[in-house]
């Protein structure tokens, strides 16, 4: 099964780096054809995409390597440390497209050869069709976060193509100039808002968050089918790539053999691993009545009380 992710992920990689590829050549060839700032703009925001999707195959395949003496938990971080990256490669596109918008808007200039600029963006907008689809399906069985944020570069993509139409047809056949340098600006802008989403996103994987609560949620119903477990908490939860970890204590009676309580939480551990995939489990036993840490509510925090009530 984590084979198959892993297969899944690099896939989506090459898929990218592939149609990138393409598109920076067709774009290369629209701007110099058409002066287009707007069109200059996408051809950058595709070479960074070439650039970031290189950054993404070498994150999943990083990520995809299994544990080791020195990384215990894997290295699903390379996927949070690949959407960085390429977080710094969109901001530094959106930068440089809005100081070439504004200089233009200055000067005033005009584009040329609409009709091959619009036909570039149409066959970028049916490529970029496709790769969404084949990453979109990936996304779904894979949740890797490198795909994710390149998932995000390449629905931008769609905006930019539309945008670069609409500034040809403004500039060039309602004779409005000032349109190619504001659709140049609005460009920079969405770009700015997709990195800051992205980088957000990256930085909580880096930072061990929570999951998120109906996930969560999810988690503990599940473990309250078991109703040889009683007080769950310091329950922890976090994700790497494409990994979750979960941990938490659950008591058990204190008159229970080693031999009873391992084959129990053996059980238990059987069930939440099938019903959350591609998750790495620890559970520790308290005999009834012990109290781990006192003055720590997060640790004595029982979840299927808290279930309870809230229900």
């Amino acid at each position: 099964m984590t084979d198959n992710r892993d297969w899944l992920a690099r896939s989506a990689a090459m898929a990218s780096i592939t149609v990138a590829v393409i598109l920076v050549a067709l774009k290369s060839w629209a701007s110099w054809k058409t002066g287009s700032t707007a069109m200059l703009g996408s051809l950058a925001d595709s070479a960074l995409d070439l650039i970031a999707s290189i950054a993404t195959l070498t994150g999943v395949w990083i990520a995809s390597m299994p544990a080791d003496e020195d990384h215990r938990f894997g290295h699903g971080k390379a996927e949070a440390l690949a959407a960085i990256f390429q977080v710094m490669l969109i901001a530094l596109s959106a930068f440089g497209i809005a100081v070439r918008a504004i200089s233009q808007l200055a000067e005033g200039g005009q584009t040329s050869a609409a009709q091959e600029g619009i036909a570039v963006s149409l066959i970028a907008i049916a490529l970029t069709f496709a790769l969404l689809g084949w990453q979109r399906y990936v996304m779904n069985r894979t949740r890797s976060l490198a795909i994710q944020t390149d998932h995000l570069h390449y629905k931008s993509d769609l905006l930019l193509n539309l945008a670069v139409i609409a500034a040809l047809v403004l500039d060039q056949f309602l004779g409005f100039g000032k349109a190619d340098p504001l659709f140049g600006l609005a460009i920079a802008a969405w770009l700015g808002w997709g990195a800051f989403n992205a980088a957000r996103e990256a930085v909580d994987d880096l930072m061990d968050r929570e999951w998120p609560e109906e996930k969560r949620l999810a988690f503990v119903e599940a473990a309250a089918n078991h109703p040889e477990l009683s007080n769950l908490h310091d329950l922890r939860t976090r994700t790497a790539g494409n990994r979750d970890f979960v941990q938490f204590h659950v008591d058990l009676p204190g008159e229970m053999t080693v031999e009873e309580a391992h084959d129990i939480i053996e059980r238990v551990e059987e069930d939440l691993c099938r019903r959350f995939p591609g998750m790495e489990l620890l559970i520790h036993i308290d005999p009834e009545g012990h109290v781990d840490e006192p003055d720590n509510p997060l640790v004595e925090e029982d979840e299927f009380a808290k279930l309870e009530g809230d229900k």
